[in-house]
């Protein structure tokens, strides 16, 4: 515990550090000023950004709750202040990148500070709780639960809001200039990674679905413990597959906002979910469960062991 406060301590320090040499650049570099905050009048925006940003920073990296969550809370009105400024006039988009990332640093800091902890159980109460799917007979339905699941994921999460930010980056004047020949590569590239990552979440969500009576996701959870198929060489062949393709998609967008999105997904997915789903798993089936972490990577696929026995 008093490790992580360190941490979030040590953090607000480097963002008032980081805050104040922004602050400097801003005053004496025109192209700074200009990528970071566009039109705005960077005097008016000082007067309020620099006590509750810098100093309420530099004040909770000595442990004062209060300036923390101060500064968290102005860090997030920035951020979606900027957003909304640069999508409306097509200025300052590196700014809105810059927030984005310090208002997430600076909520888990307050977080730590504030609770003691990053609240990563919310994300998996209500309809996101781990449960077990009814146990049905036969196949079929489970099956058929698990392609509309996927219909659904990778609409919202593969189109719709893919979409929504290569248009975004677009706006904010953020897309790469590459020669079209460049282009045409990394799209076809993205094209193949995503038939290939496709292909690898199909075969895991039939494999799941059909061998654990159940569906991928949590809130209706396989009744058996699933070790066959892309699960004898990896744990979590899914995640893989949904990483890769994310990272195929921004490609095929040329978007490396987009790359970064999935980038993001993946460290949530494997710092706030999955110690949850692995800490249900070991419940559910306790030593089975036990054995098979032991014996399978959860992100490097691993020749299974009795394919490696003479």
């Amino acid at each position: 515990m008093s490790g992580q406060r360190a941490g979030a301590r040590s953090y607000f320090a480097v963002q008032a550090v980081a805050g104040a040499a922004w602050w400097l650049m801003v005053f004496t570099v025109p192209w700074v000023r200009e990528a970071t905050l566009g039109g705005l009048d960077p005097v008016v925006v000082a007067v309020l950004d620099v006590p509750l940003f810098v100093i309420a920073s530099a004040v909770a990296a000595t442990g004062l709750r209060v300036a923390a969550v101060v500064g968290a809370g102005w860090t997030v009105l920035v951020a979606v202040g900027l957003a909304g400024y640069a999508t409306v006039t097509g200025e300052a988009g590196w700014g809105v990148v810059a927030m984005v990332p310090a208002a997430a640093g600076s909520v888990l800091a307050a977080c730590v500070l504030v609770l003691g902890r990053v609240p990563t159980s919310w994300l998996v109460r209500g309809p996101f709780a781990f449960h077990p799917a009814p146990s049905r007979p036969g196949r079929a339905r489970n099956v058929l639960t698990t392609f509309a699941q996927i219909v659904v994921f990778w609409g919202v999460c593969l189109v719709v809001l893919p979409l929504v930010i290569a248009a975004l980056e677009e706006r904010w004047q953020l897309t790469p200039a590459l020669p079209p020949v460049a282009t045409s590569l990394v799209s076809g590239a993205g094209a193949v990674l995503l038939v290939l990552a496709s292909a690898l979440g199909i075969w895991s969500a039939v494999t799941m679905s059909t061998l654990g009576d159940g569906t991928p996701l949590p809130m209706a959870s396989t009744n058996r413990l699933v070790i066959a198929g892309p699960y004898r060489w990896v744990r979590n062949p899914m995640a893989i597959a949904g990483i890769a393709q994310g990272v195929a998609v921004g490609l095929v967008l040329s978007s490396w906002l987009v790359v970064v999105y999935a980038l993001a997904g993946s460290l949530v997915w494997n710092y706030a979910i999955r110690p949850f789903e692995e800490a249900d798993l070991e419940e559910r089936f306790g030593a089975a469960f036990d054995r098979y972490r032991s014996a399978v990577r959860c992100w490097l696929p691993r020749v299974p062991r009795a394919a490696r026995e003479p």
